[in-house]
């Protein structure tokens, strides 16, 4: 009798490895659709322009950009 207590306990083992092995390898794909959707609705309301808003102003060309004069670029401030 003690002999088969003894082989119960790889057996249990080899049961709970196989539920832990099957626990670990499922699919946990199902909830990237829920955040991919929630992440595309929130890249709609994003570019949604509201009526009320003032129009942004136009964005200056990079070539303006690097052609300035870097001393140009820091805003004047007054002596203190």
């Amino acid at each position: 009798m003690a002999v088969l207590a003894w082989l119960l306990i790889p057996l249990f083992a080899a049961v709970g490895a196989a539920i832990w092995g099957g626990w670990a390898s499922r699919d946990r794909t199902t909830g990237d659709v829920a955040e991919l959707a929630g992440y595309a609705r929130f890249r709609d309301a994003m570019e949604k322009v509201r009526p009320d808003a003032e129009p942004a102003a136009p964005a200056r060309p990079a070539e303006t950009l690097e052609a300035r004069d870097p001393v140009d670029a820091v805003e004047s401030v007054e002596p203190v």
